[in-house]
């Protein structure tokens, strides 16, 4: 009589959730409805209010392919998101899990909650604070607010993560001559700096303070981490959901 055997490695949730075929897949809802409210709060002239890694990321682009350069950029990053998840459901036929992606959004909010009471409670033990102010996302109102909320999760975690912690983590081994563990940690802690200090840059970000930046990076590190584990759809979606979580908490 033939043995049963487990189910193999790749068909567990835990790995099934990092493939990008439903990592990306994950994401791209995020892009939308976080462009679909950028378009609806803006006015069609006068002030736009977008999230900041947004519009660093598409000031470069225009920076470098002129006034398309935004609209480049943006078809390049849906195309690149789609075309990453169809390649690895190509070699990985039968298709998505409509229970894998719930899975996911259930796991991303309960990340998100836990990250919002540690971050807070690890800044409150170095820095013996009460609480922290959010910054001037309080300033504006609620459903722009809760839009650069949105765009945090997508945006900051491609600038921060995908690209600076990647970055940064082939700077420490090739040119440090860093092994993966010191690299890793190397890579994480400046990108978190790096991360929290961007809140602080142009006409438009919060007036530098000690307890804020020390949240923000301590945050960066999580993310960071939580990045390398369970890949950029779920750290995307937990950020979003940790910001719109802060957002809440402010009574707004």
């Amino acid at each position: 009589m033939p043995l049963a055997t487990a189910p193999a490695t790749a068909s567990t949730y835990w790995s099934l959730s990092r493939a990008p075929r439903y990592s990306l897949t994950f994401a791209l809802p995020l892009l939308v409805l976080y462009e679909a409210m950028a378009l609806a709060v803006n006015p069609s002239s006068g002030l736009v209010i977008r999230n900041g890694a947004d519009v660093l990321l598409k000031g470069l682009a225009a920076s470098l392919l002129g006034e398309r350069g935004p609209a480049v950029f943006g078809v390049l990053l849906v195309a690149g998101l789609v075309g990453l998840a169809a390649r690895d459901a190509w070699t990985h036929p039968g298709g998505l899990r409509p229970r894998v992606l719930v899975v996911m959004l259930l796991e991303a909010a309960a990340l998100a909650v836990a990250f919002g009471i540690v971050v807070g409670l690890v800044t409150a033990q170095l820095l013996n604070l009460a609480s922290l102010a959010i910054g001037q996302i309080e300033s504006v109102a609620w459903p722009t607010a809760l839009m650069v909320s949105l765009g945090a999760g997508l945006y900051e975690e491609l600038l921060f993560r995908v690209l600076l912690v990647s970055a940064l983590l082939f700077a420490a081994r090739t040119l440090l001559g860093l092994s993966r563990g010191p690299a890793g940690v190397f890579a994480v802690v400046v990108g978190a700096l790096i991360f929290s200090a961007f809140h602080y840059v142009g006409p438009y970000g919060d007036a530098l303070q000690a307890p804020s930046f020390v949240f923000r990076a301590v945050a960066g590190v999580a993310f960071s981490a939580l990045y390398v584990i369970r890949g950029f759809g779920i750290t995307a979606w937990t950020h979003a959901l940790y910001d719109v979580f802060l957002l809440a908490a402010t009574g707004r």
